[in-house]
């Protein structure tokens, strides 16, 4: 037990009596701070001065809410689900119990059809999330979703960019530079940190001492998921655009879901909003296994290998983190996974879940057939079990996008959409920021941005670019992630450059490890690159200064210039072309 000074833990049993979940909407939004945290999902502590902070781990859930029998598709066995019109959606989403529920807990808002018109009521207050670390692309799709439930957020981070002080007010969202105790609200229900934020971060340790709850990102996610039908998307390469692009065709297709990608949609310029329905999409990452704070009934693992060598030593270890993923998913729900991928394959084995494999062969319950590409992306034949549904077009480039666009078009089928609407909804994505991303032109150099910092993800993206830019000389800078995951790649990254021309490396963004090691480990990856035997050039350029010193007087028009990590790099272009 907890030890408290000076008050108790509130009776949840006597709350759950006086305020019911779906009734008395005013009377529990003049309830006590505490009240409100238990019925925003949270458990009841009474604050008290110098209490310590709550462990997530000793939250209890919130109580179970039925769940939806999967819809029967061709050729599968038959389920208890009762047949509808072709174009409609099985138990429409957005008129759910799970919605009206989630409505009533989490913020006092009624929703009218696919609106999301917020109603106050006279007196009432709503939520307060305090967001450490909110300037990551996770935290502020978050930060988005919770402002589009009517959330109260604030936010701090050590490093606030123009564009994300600018995104994030605009939207209503107070964010402090720096990390200050005086910053943390004192009527916050909830502390939410990213995974960069230490516990003795300074406005953690007063959420400690005041007895305010705290989350971890996957955490928080993961009480929102309980409140609704949830969707993982999870794997280690495609993740940001499967999540996208799922999210895209299932508000195409009118069920309105909520949204949370580690990236920006470029026609919504959002990674995160709110809807009207009762699903709830999520990139889910494995990063320090914190997909399993998630409990989904839908999930897609997109593939598996070796990555984030912090805290993962083997691959063995990666595989084991999946099959716990892979058994978490609902067991009314459905796995999906990809089928030229062992290892997904290995752990989908798991599941108390429905299994349906996708790929590229006809052995696949979902098949990608008749591949070709178009002007701007793909095309491709959608078929289940043999049986054809649709032909797709994929706005977007890339081989490995025709994989990531049949995992959302699979979803979408087993989520009972049309697949004529499948097809609409996917040849209207617009793409996200950073993947493989045309900023426009500088000098006349076409300019591209891409987020690849994985040596099979930086393969990917280099085949598309000469795919997409033919023989025009291909100017590459990279700049390497993590000492960790460099060093341990060092030889599937320098086979990795062999469709461009020219390589420039920056030293490796140490992110949250130690970069003493960033400059020399570069240095050692640009010479193993030289002698690949590609006939790529390479050079080191010390910072992002001589990088652009070297482009601007080494390119000539007619060029091709991708720039790619997951550090500070995206700054180069858009310095370019702004």
């Amino acid at each position: 037990m907890r030890p408290t000074t000076g008050g108790g833990a509130v009776d949840c049993a006597s709350v759950w009596g006086r305020f019911g979940v779906c009734s008395d909407r005013v009377g529990r939004q003049n309830a006590t701070p505490e009240v409100r945290r238990h019925f925003a999902g949270f458990p009841v502590q009474a604050r008290t001065n110098g209490s310590p902070g709550m462990d997530a781990a000793r939250f209890s859930p919130p109580p179970p809410l039925s769940v939806r029998p999967v819809s029967p598709l061709p050729g599968s066995e038959p389920d208890r689900t009762p047949s509808v019109p072709r174009g409609t959606f099985r138990s429409r989403v957005g008129h759910s119990r799970h919605a009206s529920v989630a409505a009533s807990r989490w913020a006092p808002a009624m929703r009218v059809g696919n609106a999301s018109r917020m109603v106050r009521e006279p007196g009432g207050s709503v939520p307060t999330a305090h967001l450490v670390g909110v300037c990551g692309s996770g935290m502020q799709a978050l930060a988005e979703l919770l402002l589009g439930l009517g959330w109260h957020v604030s936010g701090s981070d050590r490093c606030v960019s123009k564009e994300a002080a600018s995104t994030l007010e605009r939207r209503g969202l107070r964010i402090h530079q720096g990390h200050k105790s005086t910053q943390l609200p004192h009527h916050a229900d909830v502390l939410v940190y990213s995974q960069a934020i230490a516990p003795d971060n300074v406005e953690r340790v007063r959420a400690s001492h005041c007895g305010i709850p705290q989350l971890s990102y996957s955490q928080m996610l993961g009480r929102l998921m309980s409140e609704r039908t949830g969707i993982s998307i999870a794997g280690t390469h495609g993740k940001s655009t499967t999540t996208a692009m799922t999210a895209s065709l299932l508000t195409s297709a009118g069920l309105a879901p909520s949204v949370v990608v580690g990236a920006r949609l470029i026609d919504r310029d959002v990674g995160g909003w709110a809807g009207a329905g009762d699903l709830l999409v999520v990139e889910s990452c494995e990063y320090r296994r914190s997909f399993l704070d998630l409990s989904p009934r839908y999930a897609v693992i997109t593939g598996i290998e070796s990555d984030h060598f912090d805290c993962y030593e083997s691959l063995g270890e990666v595989t084991a983190a999946f099959a716990q993923f892979a058994a978490s998913v609902d067991s009314s729900g459905v796995l999906l996974v990809a089928a030229d991928c062992p290892a997904a394959v290995e752990v989908s084995g798991q599941a108390t879940a429905r299994v349906r494999t996708f790929g590229r062969r006809p052995e696949a319950d979902w098949w990608a057939a008749d591949v070709r590409r178009t002007v701007s992306g793909s095309r491709f034949e959608l078929f289940f079990r043999g049986e054809f549904l649709t032909e797709i077009t994929v706005p977007v480039p890339g081989r490995h996008n025709v994989d990531n666009a049949l995992a959302a078009a699979a979803m979408a089928c087993e989520l009972g959409v049309d697949p004529q609407l499948v097809c609409e909804g996917l040849g209207g994505y617009a793409g996200i920021r950073r993947r493989f991303q045309r900023l426009g032109s500088w000098r006349g150099v076409a300019v591209v941005d891409d987020y690849a910092h994985h040596p099979t993800a930086v393969r990917a993206t280099l085949e598309t670019a000469r795919e997409t830019f033919g023989r025009r000389r291909l100017w590459c800078a990279f700049q390497p992630h993590q000492v960790s995951r460099t060093l341990a790649l060092l030889d599937e990254f320098a086979s990795s450059f062999q469709a461009a021309d020219r390589v420039l490396l920056l030293p490796v963004f140490a992110a949250r490890e130690d970069d003493r090691q960033a400059e020399a480990v570069s240095r050692e990856l640009a010479k193993r690159i030289g002698r690949s035997g590609s006939g790529t050039g390479c050079r080191f350029a010390p910072s992002l200064d001589r990088l652009v010193e070297t482009l601007d007087h080494d390119t000539r028009p007619g060029d091709v210039l991708i720039t790619m990590g997951a550090g500070d790099i995206d700054q180069v272009p858009h310095e370019f072309t702004r």
